[in-house]
């Protein structure tokens, strides 16, 4: 299986340490400003307040104030579902794929075009998140990949899933993209998925050989070490460079045969 390039061009993509805090005057009702954002929904929910934007052609979601993701470009998005397919071990079929978080899409898209995987399940724990992509404005981009008879959303907490899930016992591949990285969670709680405790319970439900990835903000030699840490092996990080700032990364990290 052909490699997937660790360097991409630089992308243009919002970050939290741009653009400060969210305004927290938009409305759903406001009137469009000039090339600013319109708040389409916002709802309180157990893990805090999610908000839905357009911001001209392209959508953003905002978590307790805090910029997560829009639909400018997701390359490091999608490289989340290629690098984990291609460092699967040669010659694996039909392999059963998790995808932490729903987001705006782009690596559930991503993994739906991929005829290669087999059960492609989607663990989102935001019910606004899951109601924009089946009934409101991310339906256009994701509505295919949802109809996919191999995927499955699985509207739950990432850590809770993982935990007590009745399913199939392991995946070959695990794709995580629920924070800004490691180093900068949405909520408290997320924290304990890159504990030493949380780090077991995804190299639990791996298959041998089987691949963690994790999407983040910024590059975290002290997330390899845990990752080293709790026993995974081929740890490495690929990077997709930014206009400004340091780039976002894809951590990757093999369970032993």
């Amino acid at each position: 299986m052909a490699p997937v390039p660790s360097v991409y061009p630089p992308q243009v993509h919002p970050r939290p340490d741009q653009a400060g805090q969210e305004n927290e005057q938009d409305a759903p009702d406001a009137p469009d400003a000039y090339d600013g954002p319109r708040v389409l929904d916002r709802r309180e929910g157990p893990y805090g307040e999610v908000v839905l934007r357009q911001r001209g052609e392209h959508f953003e979601i905002i978590a307790n104030g805090c910029f997560l993701m829009d639909t400018s470009d997701g390359r490091s998005e999608r490289l989340l579902i290629d690098a984990a397919l291609a460092a699967l071990p040669a010659g694996r079929e039909r392999p059963a794929l998790l995808i932490g978080g729903l987001g705006v899409g782009f690596s559930a898209v991503r993994a739906a075009a991929e005829p290669r995987w087999g059960r492609i399940v989607v663990v989102e724990r935001e019910d606004a998140v899951v109601d924009w992509h089946r009934t409101g404005p991310l339906a256009t981009l994701s509505a295919p990949a949802l109809a996919d008879p191999r995927t499955e959303i699985a509207p739950a907490d990432l850590l809770t899933y993982l935990r007590e899930d009745t399913g199939p016992d392991a995946f070959d591949a695990l794709c995580l993209d629920i924070d800004n990285g490691p180093d900068w969670t949405v909520t408290e709680d997320n924290g304990g998925l890159y504990s030493p405790a949380g780090l077991a319970l995804c190299r639990d439900r791996l298959t041998p050989g089987g691949v963690l990835a994790i999407w983040s903000a910024q590059p975290s030699s002290d997330f390899e070490t845990s990752l080293r840490n709790a026993g995974f092996t081929g740890v490495r990080t690929e990077e997709v460079p930014v206009a400004r700032g340091v780039p976002d990364v894809v951590h990757l990290a093999h369970k032993g045969a």
